[in-house]
Order: structure tokens, then sequence, then C-alpha cells
């Protein structure tokens, strides 16, 4: 059975101290989890704290919000899959909307990133979603289809390896939610193309992403087709989060 995947990405907010005081806090509300885990994407410096505090927990699962994809180099400011693996990883977030719209990545980029983690045995959360004109264009698939096709040539048993995170860019930040039928259909034709490119559409996690909340998240995650969210602010403060990872499921 697929276990439901709750992640927190925390951009650029808490250090190594805020993080270890963070996850003590978090440590001490959530017990041992069943039928899904906590996975944590806070900042490179704070990689190593998180991981450690999560040590002995098979339940929780840190990783990187960027990677690039050559293992060393003249990169400057940029983290390599074996330096993420070395602080404690075991993902990383590629193709976030934010690197996208803000720094300018490239699907191209996007995908040489997905073929870095997966050579290193990392798990790749493969972020898609549309801008607000786009979704208003009625091109919100095309869209989705155009980010999944980085993709393309990896066979079954890598894309098994693959999170997919549909995030619509125009609910990230803004408190707009889709609706848990406007994630579903994305996610429905999510499914479908990774079941077309060899993978197994059943166990294809596929999570969704913005302005998930407390009092929005079990509407989503109650869906089928959701198989956890992915989180930014809401999971910046440990007892919230604490509680969101811990919604009860009908």
């Amino acid at each position: 059975m697929k276990r439901l995947i709750f992640a927190a990405n925390w951009k650029m907010h808490l250090g190594p101290e805020a993080a270890r005081g963070y996850m003590e806090t978090f440590l001490a509300r959530v017990p041992l989890l069943d039928d899904r885990e906590a996975w944590f994407f806070p900042a490179a410096v704070a990689l190593h704290a998180v991981a450690e505090a999560a040590r002995g927990r098979g339940d929780l699962a840190v990783g990187a919000q960027n990677v690039h994809w050559e293992e060393k180099g003249a990169f400057t400011g940029e983290v390599s899959a074996p330096m993420i693996l070395d602080a404690g990883a075991t993902a990383a977030l590629v193709g976030h909307s934010e690197r996208r719209h803000v720094f300018g990545e490239t699907d191209a980029e996007t995908g040489r990133k997905v073929r870095s983690l997966l050579a290193h045995g990392l798990t790749p959360v493969l972020c898609v979603g549309e801008k607000l004109e786009q979704r208003e264009a009625g091109v919100t698939l095309s869209v989705v289809g155009r980010h999944l096709g980085v993709l393309e040539d990896l066979d079954a048993r890598a894309l098994a390896k693959v999170v997919i995170a549909y995030e619509p860019v125009w609910a990230i930040g803004t408190g707009k939610t889709a609706t848990p039928a406007d994630a579903v259909e994305v996610h429905a034709f999510i499914r479908d193309f990774m079941g077309r490119e060899g993978a197994d559409p059943g166990q294809t996690r596929i999570l969704y992403g913005g302005s998930v909340k407390p009092d929005n998240i079990a509407d989503l995650v109650g869906e089928s087709e959701i198989d956890g969210v992915l989180v930014g602010g809401a999971s910046l403060d440990p007892v919230t989060w604490g509680t969101m990872v811990q919604t009860p499921l009908d």
C-alpha cells in the first residue's frame, strides 16, 4: 500500500539552530506514523541538522530544495547530488515553480537534475504546474505535459522512483487553492502519462502543493488521486505542521 507523503518545503527559512529546535518540538508531538510519511526540505545549510534529528525514524525523510546536475566543479553556490547525500538527504525537489520563474531554470536543466538524482540513488520530487493565465487559457494539461516531458526517456524502473508534485503556480503563497476537483483532474492526467511511459500508474505517488493549510488539507488528502501534499508556509510552525501531518483520514 502506498503511504501518503506530507512534505514540508521550508524555502529560505530556518537555519541549523532553528531547525534543530523545530525538529525537537515536532518529534515530541508526532509519534511514529503508520500510513504516512513526513518529508522535510530544509535550506541546504540545515540539511544535516534535520537529517540527524530524523535519524532512526523510518517514517521521516529529508531532502534538498535544489541540486546541480554535475557531481563537482566550478559552479559557485551550487550543491551536487553526492553532497546532499553525504548530508543525509534521500530526495530533492526539482522544477519547483520558484526555480523556474524566479531563477529561469528550464525543462532541460530540470531533466538533467532528475537524472543526476536517480544516478545517485536519490528520489526526485518533480514539480509541475501552470500559471494563472495558462489555466484561464485552458492549457493547464498542455503545460503539465510539457513539464512531465523531462521523464520521457526513463525506463519503468527509474520512473518508479520519481515522485510528482502538482503545484498550480497561481495557488502558491496566494491563499488561493485549487479545488479537490481541479487537483484530481490534473493528478489523473499525470497518472495516465506515467502509465503510458511504462510506470505502474497505481504506484506513482502524486502530491498536491499550493496554499495547503490546516483547514483544507483533509479534503485534499481524502481524494484517492492525491497521494500527499507539498506544503510551504504552513509547515514552518512545528506545532501546526505536526497537526497537519496527523490529519485523520476517513
